[in-house]
């Protein structure tokens, strides 16, 4: 297509006419692909003459064109563009950067992106010189604004994806130099200049943040870049041109330049000025700065700061950053010993007034509450924030320096207090009162652990505090819920206080203003959690959660959902009356977050993380009651809807807090119903399409599904499950891409349907273990080869006879159990086995392995008989010193637990290893109880110890799953075994007796004593449990 027939496209695309607009997209999409296509765009964009809204529809698509095919992710994927295309766009967009609208160069700006991130320096070598040339001629915008996207390309880059950087700063900085040089000494000057320093200022950033070039090691050369930034530091900004409006001012040009001048400084400071650098050379360069700059930037830092004691202008994002500089120098001695003459000045009347309330969070509270309460809650907010910023300061300056400056502070403060107490309801300084309470919150943790500070804290509350939850200021009733907040755990003398406060803070959440709903629902967290006696809440439980729910509706934050599931937690089952109410009002709330992340396309937008914070608050709730299944029947409604969806690439956000739903609802329903059986096939999809990530998290319910839904996993043939499963295990298994971690679910999945439907399933005995060992052929990780090593195990427990002519079948026989025995006798230096480490793999291999014993001479002669009775024998040994040590361990715990007492807080921590599997310790029986402390012991008995095994991530939840093994006792099937084979064969088992050396002897003789003994502690727990079940 020709120009004038493409600028007419391009036109018609712009039409209000919907037909034509349709008509023209498509007509661009079926020429996108022609050659010389781009070229054409290109020249269209750069074209003075032609319409302006055609040029920038141009320059959208060409955009975007190039981001999708310029260098496609699949490197076989048929390349869309030519290189003669390519060599036209490289040669023919950089001289016109400088020349279109600034609407335009944002687009070409991407474009440009794109390209020199694919094709430098490889495919396009030529480009520095360009940059190089340009920068000595008159197109010097141009060539800032391309080696600015040049640097930013090596920003993040360490080791040896730098190397480039290094030759661009060692070509390019000079140049630089003299150009900075010139546009400083410059008189009056315009926007234009501030626009060229910015941009050298960026470049230099993206050329230090990762390490200093060794070009700016000569010192000659650093003091003239570093004389070039004081001066810029130093100098005014101009007063002409600046916006009246505050949000324009702060990205007006000359602001622009100072803020990342104090960014430059900040890291050459913070990174690079580091006096415990290791290396010589960093050392050398910190040594310098500090003794030649540091002192010289902070003096500016002051100076700059002193504007706001005298009510002018200073940027939040820059005033930010001069009191992160200043934090990071109160640790160190030289640059503390500078500061102090000023500190007194520079804490009470800059950093002080900065934490005080302020006309403008009044004009937010006022005019948008909502986006007041977001602004609060938003880290990243806090980035730019100056009273985060001086909350900082003063709690680094009392952590560090506090001898000198904490009662200092701390009576400055009470001043503050005082004079507030004194005046008239009409002349009380409100702001100054919300500054003191902020800072007595900020230093809460320092408070608490100093005296005479500490013994006076509850005075101070009740003083000074608790006052203000009847204010007739809003932010001070928001603030004193906030500061109520802090200190809740603090031991209170009179437990009415406690009360007082507890019921104040529940008050806050029926307030009129929203923030204080807000602050009052963030504080009662750390109530509940401080709370001794719950039946300080019991009786106002349905009226919380009620005001809670209403606060829900109002704001999406998923701090709030914190709240929620501190109560949840806290009061366990008690929450069973609430359950379905909650569950429902969370579901609500999670499509409304749901919808507005949506809308806002923002990967971390708060709708987003309040909608992960609900599913993680329906887990808890789910936790909570698992003991009344029946509840569960009720609750699946509810939680059907967002199962289906969130299951699909729709949920990938929140994919795993999904998954924990769908583990909850498939392990504590009485039954698994049919409507959450539909959500296999959904799972199944996402795992061959996009979730094996979450092979791990996916495991669990289908663990639950073949587990405890076994009779339709076999019979139900619309869906067929059982080759549903096969299609996706033997798929995973047998992809070379996945790497051994990758696929580990896989053959614990082969394991869960061999325990779960032993003598149901032969049909796919020969083909898993077919997958099996074509998979162990190839492994390297010890960790998979053992979980590949135990199927086989299982397949010969599932039965044996069956199992081993497959493998004799296959022709591998000979060679899986030289192997198995091989890893079976691997142990360490420190006499530690290197396979098989856990309570459960052993157990599993020695029911393999004695199943073997079972079968008669001609599959087992006489020489395999007597080696596998060997290894079983030494594996029995070990499994039964393991779970020995496993239960003195537990004792010990159990011990030290009783000494120490420990608290609320401890205990929330303590047992978050059960939780994160559904169950909960404290509120299980005490079968259950024991159950998981056993389970506890034995993960801690397992971690490796040292480097040449697998990591820690092989050791997850899973390994805490149920089984059908978990009621058979090893040492009662291995001695009934050999007394059938006894009975059956008494040749044989002579034969076998005589042929033991005397440590295998032993060894059989203590097994069997062990097994008798085993045998009489499960007949008593059995009639144990029988009465405990009559009772109940």
């Amino acid at each position: 297509m020709d120009l004038p027939s493409l600028a007419v496209v391009l036109q018609a695309a712009l039409s209000p006419n919907p037909d034509e607009r349709k008509a023209a997209e498509q007509s661009l999409n079926q020429i996108q692909h022609t050659p010389q296509h781009l070229v054409r765009m290109l020249q269209i964009i750069v074209d003075n003459n032609c319409d302006l809204a055609v040029r920038q529809v141009a320059s959208i698509h060409f955009k975007n064109y190039i981001a999708k095919n310029w260098s496609p992710v699949d490197p076989d994927e048929h390349q869309k563009i030519s290189e003669s295309d390519k060599d036209a766009v490289r040669k023919n967009i950089l001289p016109f950067l400088s020349q279109v609208p600034s609407l335009l160069r944002v687009q070409l700006g991407e474009c440009l992106k794109t390209i020199i991130h694919a094709d430098y320096p490889e495919q396009w070598p030529s480009l520095l010189e360009w940059v190089k040339e340009n920068l000595l001629a008159s197109n010097v915008y141009g060539a800032l604004f391309v080696l600015r996207i040049l640097a930013r390309k090596y920003e993040f880059k360490s080791d040896d994806d730098r190397t480039p950087v290094y030759r661009i700063v060692d070509e390019t900085f000079p140049l630089l130099l003299n150009i900075f040089s010139r546009l400083v000494q410059i008189g009056d000057p315009s926007l234009e200049v501030a626009e060229l320093i910015k941009f050298i200022c960026k470049i230099f950033w993206s050329s230090i943040y990762m390490e200093i070039p060794k070009h700016l090691f000569d010192t000659h050369v650093f003091n003239a870049w570093m004389m070039l930034f004081l001066n810029i530091l130093e100098r005014p900004v101009p007063l002409e041109g600046q916006p009246a409006d505050p949000e324009l001012r702060k990205s007006w040009g000359w602001w622009k330049v100072k803020k990342w001048t104090v960014h430059i400084l900040n890291r050459l400071y913070t990174r690079f000025g580091d006096l415990k650098l290791k290396n010589p050379e960093s050392r050398a360069f910190a040594q310098a700065f500090q003794k030649n700059y540091a002192g010289k930037v902070m003096e500016c830092h002051l100076n700059l700061l002193n504007v706001i004691r005298s009510g002018g202008y200073l940027p939040d994002r820059v005033t930010n950053l001069i009191l992160q500089y200043l934090s990071n120098s109160i640790s160190k001695n030289s640059m503390y010993s500078l500061l102090q003459p000023r500190l007194d000045s520079l804490l009470f009347e800059i950093i002080f007034p900065l934490m005080c309330f302020n006309d403008n969070d009044q004009k937010l509270w006022d005019e948008d509450p909502h986006e007041y309460v977001r602004k609060g809650y938003d880290i990243i907010e806090d980035l730019y924030s100056p009273r985060t910023a001086s909350m900082d300061f003063v709690s680094e300056l009392v952590r560090k320096r506090g001898k000198e400056n904490l009662q200092k502070f701390i009576q400055f403060i009470v001043g503050i207090f005082n004079r507030y107490d004194e005046a008239t309801i009409e002349f009380k300084p409100y702001r100054q009162k919300d500054g003191a309470l902020l800072a007595i919150g900020a230093l809460c943790d320092k408070l608490k652990q100093t005296e005479p500070y500490k013994s006076e804290l509850e005075r101070m509350l009740v003083q000074h505090v608790f006052p203000e939850f009847n204010s007739p200021v809003g932010h001070l009733r928001a603030k004193a819920a906030w500061v109520a907040g802090q200190y809740a755990h603090i031991n209170f003398a009179d437990q009415n206080n406690f009360r007082k406060a507890l019921h104040s803070v529940v008050a806050g959440m029926r307030d009129p203003e929203l923030p204080v709903r807000v602050d009052s629902v963030f504080a009662l967290r750390s109530f509940v959690e401080a709370c001794r006696d719950l039946n300080e809440i019991r009786p106002i439980l349905p009226q919380l959660l009620d005001e809670f729910f209403k606060l829900m509706n109002e704001v999406e934050n998923e701090d709030l959902v914190f709240t929620l599931e501190t109560i949840v937690d806290k009061f366990g089952e008690e929450m069973a009356p609430y359950a379905l109410g909650l569950c429902h009002n969370l579901a609500a709330a999670f499509w409304r977050c749901m919808n507005t992340a949506e809308a806002d396309e923002e990967a971390d937008d708060p709708g987003a993380l309040a909608a992960v914070g609900c599913l993680r608050a329906i887990s808890t709730i789910l936790e909570s009651v698992s003991r009344i299944p029946q509840l569960f029947v009720q609750i699946e409604p509810t939680l059907l809807p967002i199962m289906r969806r969130m299951l699909t690439t729709d949920g990938q956000e929140v994919f795993e807090e999904v998954l924990e739903i769908v583990s909850f609802m498939t392990f504590f329903s009485p039954t698994i119903s049919m409507d959450m059986w539909s959500l296999w096939p959904l799972m199944m999809e996402a795992l061959s399409e996009w979730a094996i990530d979450f092979f791990p998290n996916i495991l669990v319910p289908l663990d639950n599904y073949v587990s405890r839904g076994t009779a339709h996993f076999l019979t139900c043939k619309a869906p067929d499950y059982q080759q549903s499963l096969w299609n996706m295990i033997s798929s995973i298994m047998a992809d070379k891409n996945l790497e051994d971690g990758d696929i580990e679910p896989a053959p614990k999945l082969i394991q869960v349907v061999f325990q779960n439907c032993k003598g149901q399933v032969d049909q796919w005995i020969e083909p898993y273990l077919r997958i099996t060992i074509e998979r162990l052929q190839r492994t390297e990780k010890s960790y998979l080869k053992c979980l590949l090593m135990q199927v086989i195990s299982d397949a010969l427990y599932y039965n044996a006879s069956l199992s081993l002519n497959i493998l004799q079948k296959l022709g591998v026989a000979a060679d899986v159990f030289n192997l198995w025995f091989q890893m079976l006798q691997q142990v360490k230096k420190s006499g530690v086995r290197v396979n098989f480490r856990r309570e459960q793999d052993k157990k599993v291999c020695c029911l393999g392995l004695t199943s073997l014993l079972a079968l008669p001479a001609d599959q087992l002669p006489g020489e395999a008989l007597g080696r596998v009775f060997r290894a079983t024998l030494d594996l029995l040994v070990a499994y039964k010193d393991q779970v020995a040590e496993a239960a003195k361990e537990e004792e010990v715990e159990e011990d030290d637990e009783m000494d120490g007492y420990p608290s609320d807080e401890d205990d929330d921590d303590g047992d978050g290893s059960d939780k994160e599997m559904g169950f909960d310790g404290e509120d299980g029986d005490e079968v259950d109880s024991i159950k998981l402390q056993k389970l506890a012991a034995q993960a801690k008995s397992f971690r490796p110890d040292d480097d040449d095994f697998d990591s820690d991530d092989d050791y997850s939840d899973d390994e805490e799953m149920q089984s059908p093994l978990d009621d058979v006792d090893p040492f009662l099937y291995f001695v009934d075994t050999i007394k059938a084979m006894q009975g059956l064969d008494p040749m044989r088992f002579q034969s076998l007796s005589q042929s033991l050396e005397f440590q295998y002897q032993a060894l059989a003789h203590g097994v069997a004593q062990h097994a008798e003994q085993r045998r009489v502690e499960i007949e008593k727990e059995k009639l144990e449990r029988a009465a405990s079940a009559a009772s109940s």
